[in-house]
């Protein structure tokens, strides 16, 4: 009774402020006439984020855009929904349709609405997806992304951003099966491909995110990244301009890697980040050096700055961080534009880097 009574006066107080006149819910058949989306795919049931339910098959005028009912006030079937959620008892998967990542209630508007009103985040769904059919790059993707899907049996998002990565990543998978099958028994593509993301993918995806690559593509996905590692690691083969550090991260083998990875938890990972030491000669107008060795001492790449009697006015030590696919030379230039030759009084910089090192401790 406490829990009808909170409802009413929750729907009275949304009603007297004008929030039930906002925009309901959308039209699945706007959207699937404005995406061509006619082919359809059963997906099974799968737990759904209930942020990308967004419309209704039939009933979009009846719900507002948190799927609570528009015209009238809470019945007792919604009320008895979400008493059984409340109390842990099963409710049966609503029934979806997806059109790309958003989905479209066919039966089940209360239940989304019951799951919505007590704060949850998602809900089982049984869904139909429909495939949209327009020529455009993003619904090409899409589709390549709907086939690695329904090829791998993956529930799990890979999201990919570039035409043709999805069937590179088919054919590691396809190459990982052939491994499997060397121990005898037929192996199916799904469990290839569970393997597949378990034992290549995540690891090698928790290494590229652990070195924080995706700072320098804005534009693009973690799941690109991971395509773009691995094509360079396992298929093309020729020497890179970044030297061998990645080789003793990542072998080049893909099951040379997943065996290394095998033993190892999440948290033990290596990094894909590396030091470089390097030295910077400095040369300043008269008079500037104090000023500018103050400047300089708090940057926080100087470990040590000194002033030198000679041909060069400072000597600076700096420490620097790069990942594995960058190049000592590109991370050390960065650095002395950014940083050195952009301060009003150095005249030229000279940077010496390290070849071998033989340091005593104090």
């Amino acid at each position: 009774m406490r829990a009808m009574k909170t409802d009413i006066i929750q729907y009275l107080k949304e009603l007297w402020s004008g929030k039930k006149a906002r925009g309901g819910i959308r039209s699945f058949t706007e959207d699937q006439e404005n995406e061509a989306a006619f082919d359809t795919v059963q997906r099974g049931t799968r737990c759904v984020p209930l942020s990308q339910i967004v419309g209704s098959v039939g009933r979009y005028h009846d719900f507002d855009d948190r799927f609570q009912p528009l015209d009238h006030m809470p019945t007792d079937r919604f009320n008895g929904i979400k008493k059984a959620m409340r109390e842990g008892r099963r409710i049966p998967p609503v029934k979806l349709y997806q059109i790309k990542d958003e989905f479209y209630v066919l039966d089940g508007n209360h239940r989304i609405a019951a799951a919505k009103a007590l704060g949850r985040s998602d809900i089982d769904g049984k869904i139909v997806e429909f495939i949209p059919s327009k020529e455009t790059l993003e619904n090409l993707i899409y589709r390549q992304r709907s086939r690695f899907s329904e090829v791998t049996g993956l529930r799990q998002a890979v999201n990919l951003t570039e035409v043709g990565q999805y069937d590179y990543l088919l054919e590691q998978i396809r190459r990982h099966r052939t491994h499997m099958s060397k121990g005898g028994g037929e192996i199916s593509m799904e469990a290839a491909a569970s393997d597949w993301y378990d034992s290549i993918y995540r690891p090698l995806s928790a290494i590229i995110r652990k070195g924080n690559l995706i700072r320098f593509f804005p534009d693009r996905s973690q799941d690109d990244l991971y395509a773009y590692v691995s094509y360079q690691q396992w298929e093309r083969g020729r020497k890179r301009k970044y030297g061998i550090g990645i080789d003793r991260l990542i072998p080049r083998d893909m099951e040379a890697f997943r065996a290394k990875m095998a033993s190892k938890k999440e948290t033990e990972y290596p990094e894909m980040l590396r030091e470089i030491t390097a030295f910077v000669l400095i040369n300043v107008k008269g008079k500037s050096e104090r000023r500018l060795m103050d400047k300089l001492y708090h940057i926080k790449e100087v470990r040590e700055i000194h002033s030198i009697h000679g041909n060069v006015d400072i000597l600076l030590k700096v420490v620097l961080t790069r990942d594995l696919l960058s190049s000592d030379a590109e991370i050390i230039s960065d650095f002395v534009y950014r940083e050195l030759r952009q301060l009003t009084g150095i005249i030229s910089t000279q940077t010496l880097i390290p070849g071998q090192s033989m340091i005593k401790e104090p």
